[in-house]
């Protein structure tokens, strides 16, 4: 189990992203795209354009985590948002 805190956002980058990047340009597209700093300890979470691939980036406070996993069947259920940007909070949390 990785321990994430309780506090911790979780950022989905609607659309689809180039699935061959990894955490230095996964963090630029969230600093880009998002607007979000990926340095602050919060997910970034992006999906392939089949939709069975996502990846997630984390910054621990030591250093950049990449985590991708893919589906065996069907697809991710993914946002489409013109801003190309949600924000969700893990489960049990109130969205301020």
């Amino acid at each position: 189990m990785i321990p994430v805190p309780a506090n911790t956002r979780v950022w989905p980058a609607a659309g689809v992203t180039d699935m061959r990047r990894g955490f230095t340009t996964l963090a630029a597209q969230a600093d880009q795209m998002l607007k979000q700093d990926p340095f602050t300890g919060h997910l970034f979470v992006f999906r392939g354009r089949r939709g069975d691939l996502i990846k997630i980036i984390w910054w621990n406070g030591q250093g950049g985590c990449l985590f991708s996993t893919r589906l065996g069947k069907g697809r991710f259920v993914w946002p489409s948002a013109k801003e190309g940007k949600l924000r969700h909070q893990l489960a049990g949390q109130r969205h301020l």
